[in-house]
């Protein structure tokens, strides 16, 4: 393994739509799977409402969820059903403790029942940026899948070792582009913000998010993630999340912008020659 080179000695990257691709349509079918899977539970427990009141109190936490991240800040997955209950039922059920480990599970479980898929050239960049000697983090602002779900899917997908750091919005409570999730990943991988790259689709939160927090920020524009993904469905919260707010694109500016994953080793073979 060769040593690792001053100005990049470590890399992070987002997750949806950089590491991980969805086809058209699967976040609705994930949506109508957590929805069945909670209702199921939830009567295993003695607890009966229709599909359509858990679909309709999903729908209602997802505003509440907008409003809560458009802060920059985050809630665990156990308080996503809390906020379900508490529609669905008009606020007369709260989650007991002994409801927990079944909720949870069938809250996570359409992960593994509508996958993802892994970006193809992921595992060969993260395989090469390893190598290198690079210190590799993940930063994901999580939606109704929390960081405990994704961790087991980068397991079963066999990537999740190349990773020395993973951090979740919903498990530390920040999201991107707040400066202190990038701060903390910095912190927690010992490295400068200035040595820092990271690599993302979403200019607001990738690169802006990157960039205020002194990371040099590598914008992917690939059509097979965001793109594709903002015109199948404009209402999907991947899609909401790339509002870019009061900023504009002229007040966003990426270090380098690369059309696929696998360009980002030339990037940083480029940004290595310079230093």
């Amino acid at each position: 393994m060769e040593t690792k080179t001053r100005g990049t000695n470590a890399i992070t990257l987002d997750l949806w739509e950089t590491l991980l691709f969805e086809k058209d349509g699967d976040n609705e079918r994930r949506t109508l799977a957590r929805c069945q899977d909670l209702r199921r539970a939830l009567d295993r427990l003695g607890v009966k409402f229709s599909l359509e009141q858990v679909q309709s109190a999903l729908e209602e936490t997802t505003f509440s969820l907008l409003n809560i991240w458009k802060t920059n800040r985050d809630i665990t997955h156990l308080d996503q059903i809390r906020l379900i209950l508490k529609f669905a039922s008009k606020g007369s059920i709260t989650m007991k403790e002994q409801w927990v480990d079944e909720l949870a599970s069938a809250y996570i479980a359409p992960i593994f029942e509508v996958p993802p898929y892994l970006n193809p050239e992921a595992r060969s960049v993260l395989r090469w940026l390893k190598g290198h000697g690079r210190s590799v983090g993940l930063i994901c602002n999580t939606g109704f899948t929390p960081g405990v779900a994704l961790r087991k899917f980068l397991v079963r997908e066999g990537v999740a070792e190349f990773f020395d750091v993973m951090l979740f919005s919903d498990e530390v409570g920040i999201r991107k582009p707040d400066a202190r999730i990038f701060q903390l990943a910095a912190q927690q991988l010992g490295s400068d913000p200035s040595e820092i790259v990271h690599v993302g689709d979403n200019l607001r939160l990738d690169v802006w998010g990157a960039k205020n927090a002194g990371f040099i920020a590598i914008y992917l524009l690939s059509e097979e993630g965001r793109d594709k993904i903002a015109e199948s469905n404009p209402s999907s919260l991947a899609s909401l999340s790339r509002d870019l707010g009061n900023l504009t694109r002229d007040h966003i500016i990426p270090d380098k912008t690369v059309n696929s994953l696998g360009m980002i080793i030339g990037v940083i073979q480029g940004l290595e020659a310079q230093r």
